[in-house]
């Protein structure tokens, strides 16, 4: 347990799962498949943290930075705030549907950015065998993190085809869908506060415990 200890509070796992799509994103062509975009920024990033660390983690505002100016160009956080809102997006206002969406990307990227320097890995590879795609604007892609104590967590990407662009909609953390989780999370706190929108995004703190998801779930 000693690799999973090393990571940063109740999600850190996730976030290291999550952060490796928030390196600044090569050139994409229309032609790049999700595997491609992947692999190809789970290898920047690989390049990137190496050896420095320990510099990132005295220079926190300078990564998040980076995480923040990089974070839209990958994930599609618009669909993912209204998928985490769920029953709920249709009878919000507009202005409650896109604070939620800046509410929940704040909350990711000061999340994401302490993530990158305290995951203790070995190893981040996106594998080589990938599961054939049923349709043509969606698209999943697996990959396994090597925590240094050996143990391997899966995790798998939703993607989806959005104005040319394949977009991260969702993760799957050794059996554990995050949308999902952040779903019910929602829907609880939506219960707890009497449906008072509100008072559920100023008050929104999305959790993941780390036993969760060192026990897995059902994907």
């Amino acid at each position: 347990m000693n690799g999973v200890n090393a990571m940063l509070g109740r999600w850190s796992l996730a976030i290291m799962m999550i952060a490796t799509l928030v390196v600044p994103l090569q050139s994409q062509a229309q032609s790049q498949t999700p595997e491609e975009m992947i692999r190809d920024n789970v290898e920047s990033l690989m390049t990137d943290l190496d050896g420095r660390k320990e510099y990132y983690a005295d220079n926190l505002g300078e990564l998040e930075e980076l995480v923040d100016s990089n974070l839209d160009q990958v994930a599609d956080f618009r669909y993912i705030g209204a998928s985490v809102m769920g029953n709920y997006f249709r009878n919000a206002s507009p202005e409650q549907r896109r604070r939620f969406v800046d509410v929940f990307r704040q909350t990711l990227i000061d999340t994401y950015t302490r993530g990158l320097v305290t995951f203790d890995y070995d190893e981040l590879r996106v594998l080589d065998a990938q599961q054939a795609q049923r349709y043509d604007d969606q698209a999943s892609v697996a990959m396994e993190v090597v925590a240094s104590n050996g143990e391997v967590y899966p995790v798998s990407y939703s993607l989806r085809l959005s104005d040319g662009e394949w977009r991260v909609v969702n993760v799957i953390v050794n059996g554990i869908n995050l949308g999902l989780t952040f779903r019910n999370q929602f829907d609880q706190a939506m219960r707890d506060n009497n449906r008072d929108y509100d008072a559920v995004i100023d008050g929104w703190s999305p959790e993941v415990g780390v036993e969760e998801l060192e026990q897995g779930g059902d994907a």
